[in-house]
């Protein structure tokens, strides 16, 4: 084991790949909860949220071309703001990431319960033993990631397309469905304003590509179009597969399932081959997601170490040039959250996420905005049109995901967030006891700039 760069694997479609792979998923056992909240209005708000998330993109597409380290979001925010607010602001960029495989591992679960039953109380148990499979595979070259990536992701849409298909075609497919049950929205205003917080959660995904930047073959300045790929790619499909199956049954009935997808099709008598490939596709959505975001973790820490804001052990990387001691650590959170993750598992990660999504949203924007003022002789491969007027609305998008997110989060959230919240206070504690007796080593005003672009050599 040694410190050592990663390996420049991730082609542009791979990135697509990965990218737009991990932002789509999840439907298969997630639509009940969406259209509890706003019926199959969901299917528009997914194309407005991804319309208005687009500002926040356009702040991580300059920066990541300016910046281009897989520290990302530490660095943007360090040099910005000081190694402090940099931390914070990783360490809660880490929770976005980290907190999305044991929802997938659930997602998962609920797929293969429809094929074999698993009791309840072993649950729990299951999901963590798929988050350790995956850590098992983390733990090789970048490349198979992306393979698998490419695979999954196409497959998973052409599946989706499919079903919706089939849905539509089947003579069961009702407008009145919809208009007759409380219309699109059938909990008006408050589940509008609801879902477009929450519903956030369904985009998380696309501010992770920064974070892979030192494993692309293909300039950073082309990011723009891997960001906004991961955003309105979901949009599009999101909001087919909800019209789908709004038009099936009245949002009650869609809300109260398990997986509608297949139950629909075993309700009204369909071919059982649109449930079973519905089965399969929200297999693919879950792995996909998985994968993302499990790299992404592991970057961030990765990324972190780089600004001597953790130990260097966790730039230690394998022979496979992977981040081992990191990927390790994106474990142990897996299980955390496993465990604690209640009966509510949905609307509990959704909530925590999307605070933590919120406010990493809020302080990039700011970076951007603060590092054209003070550093405006810094190259930016890519500029985000608009001035700074495109970052302000960014922020107030941010704040609007904080606040709608807040008021969904159970008791058992807040809890684990302030235990979270200690550990990364510890973790900071700890670094400056390791500064004192190393200053050398730990110096406490490291970051990266422009300048060191060659020197790691990133593009």
């Amino acid at each position: 084991m040694s410190q050592g760069k990663l390996k420049r694997d991730l082609s542009f479609i791979t990135m697509v790949s990965i990218a737009a792979g991990a932002v789509i998923g999840g439907w298969l056992a997630e639509a009940p909860y969406w259209f509890s909240v706003s019926g199959a209005g969901s299917a528009f708000i997914f194309p407005i949220l991804g319309i208005l998330l687009v500002p926040v993109g356009l702040a991580f597409a300059e920066l990541t071309a300016m910046l281009p380290f897989a520290s990302a979001v530490d660095v943007w925010t360090t040099n910005a703001y000081g190694p402090t607010i940099g931390w914070s602001t990783q360490w809660m960029m880490f929770l976005v990431q980290v907190v999305e495989p044991p929802l997938m591992a659930f997602i998962f679960l609920t797929a293969l319960n429809h094929f074999i039953p698993i009791p309840a109380g072993m649950t729990k148990a299951v999901a963590i033993g798929m988050v350790f499979c995956w850590y098992v595979l983390s733990n090789f070259e970048i490349k198979l990631t992306g393979l698998l990536a490419n695979i999954f992701f196409f497959s998973m849409v052409a599946m989706s397309l499919y079903v919706a298909t089939r849905f539509f075609t089947s003579g069961s497919w009702s407008v009145s469905n919809i208009t007759s049950h409380g219309g699109f929205f059938p909990k008006g205003s408050y589940g509008i304003f609801i879902a477009m917080a929450v519903f956030t959660l369904k985009y998380i995904g696309f501010e992770f590509t920064p974070t892979l930047i030192e494993e692309t073959n293909f300039p950073a300045s082309k990011m723009w179009l891997v960001l906004l790929s991961a955003l309105f790619i979901p949009a599009i499909l999101y909001c087919i597969v909800v019209l789908a199956m709004g038009g099936m049954a009245p949002w009650e009935e869609i809300a109260g399932m398990a997986m509608p997808e297949p139950e629909i099709v075993a309700k009204l008598g369909l071919p059982a081959i649109i449930g079973i490939v519905a089965i399969i596709a929200g297999i693919l959505h879950a792995l996909t997601t998985l994968m993302g975001f499990w790299v992404s973790s592991a970057r961030c820490l990765y990324g972190a170490a780089q600004l001597n804001q953790l130990p260097k052990i966790f730039m230690e990387v394998n022979r496979y040039g992977q981040p081992w001691v990191s990927n390790l650590t994106v474990l142990f959170f897996s299980v955390f959250f496993c465990l604690f993750t209640g009966a509510n598992w949905v609307q509990y990660i959704y909530a925590v996420s999307c605070i933590a999504a919120g406010v990493v949203y809020f302080m990039c924007c700011l970076d951007a905005m603060k590092l054209r003022k003070i550093h405006p002789e810094w190259e930016r491969p890519y500029r985000a049109p608009g001035g700074d007027m495109i970052f302000v609305i960014g922020l107030f998008i941010s704040v609007w995901i904080v606040i709608g997110s807040a008021l969904e989060l159970e008791i058992g959230g807040y809890i684990s967030l302030g235990i979270y919240f200690l550990i990364g206070y510890g973790l900071h504690l700890l670094m400056g006891i390791l500064r004192k007796r190393d200053p050398e080593k730990y110096p406490v005003l490291s970051t990266l700039t422009p300048d060191d672009k060659e020197r790691l050599g990133t593009l």
